[in-house]
């Protein structure tokens, strides 16, 4: 089953929460550690490497408020999405939950398909994002968004640059004439002239460098991956 893929911490003092929560997760496919205070759950999260955190924001030792600033300011964690369930409603504690960089914010008492039906949509939308998204090396681009980012840093490219980019990547190591490239990416019905492509491939190169669009002399073009 596809879900067994994903981790997913649960954090939270009490006990039978515990076994409930990795009860009906585990039932779903995924695999489950579990913590019951905020300075074993920091521990068991690098250990781990969770996709999803369910975290109470009222224990013992160290609360979640606390547990999920440290998480996020851990390089290899910030990126977990992180769920608050708490008994506590007022909107303070809300807002001091996503001011440390929480994603979601579910109050107790928990019901367990409620929770399993948002922490499955939220794999399905994960998993559709990253159909979208090519990584290579260092350069990622994302074509739902239309974003390409270098070392995290974004670079910012006009919708035929990114589209020639996006073909290329998509077809790693694989050479394209002129003209393959003109009938891709501006299609049959636009008279662009050889020489577009040329430019366009030199723009491109200025923003991300020269090592990854290889000139074939005599032939044309490739995305290079080693």
């Amino acid at each position: 089953m596809e879900n067994k893929k994903h981790r997913i911490l649960v954090v939270d003092d009490e006990q039978s929460i515990l076994e409930l929560l990795t009860y009906n997760l585990e039932k779903e496919g995924y695999e489950v550690k579990s913590a019951s205070d905020g300075i074993k759950a920091v521990e068991v999260a690098k250990a781990f490497n969770p996709e999803v955190i369910l975290l109470d924001i009222m224990m013992p030792n160290q609360d979640g408020v606390e547990t999920c600033r440290q998480i996020k300011e851990n390089k290899d964690l910030n990126n977990t999405f992180v769920i608050f369930l708490t008994a506590r409603s007022e909107e303070y504690s809300e807002v001091a939950a996503f001011d440390v960089g929480a994603d979601d914010y579910i109050t107790k008492p928990i019901k367990p398909r409620a929770l399993m039906s948002r922490i499955n949509a939220y794999f399905r939308r994960e998993l559709k994002g990253k159909k979208d998204q090519i990584l290579s090396g260092d350069l990622l681009i994302d074509r739902s968004s239309y974003t390409v980012r270098l070392n995290g840093d974004e670079i910012i490219l006009p919708k035929k640059e990114f589209e020639l980019l996006h073909f290329l990547v998509k077809n790693p190591n694989e050479v394209f004439n002129r003209d393959e490239l003109l009938k891709n990416i501006w299609g049959t019905d636009v008279y662009v002239l050889a020489r577009t492509v040329d430019v366009h491939i030199r723009k491109i190169r200025e923003k991300i460098g020269d090592s990854y669009i290889t000139t074939v002399k005599g032939v044309g073009y490739k995305f290079s991956i080693e």
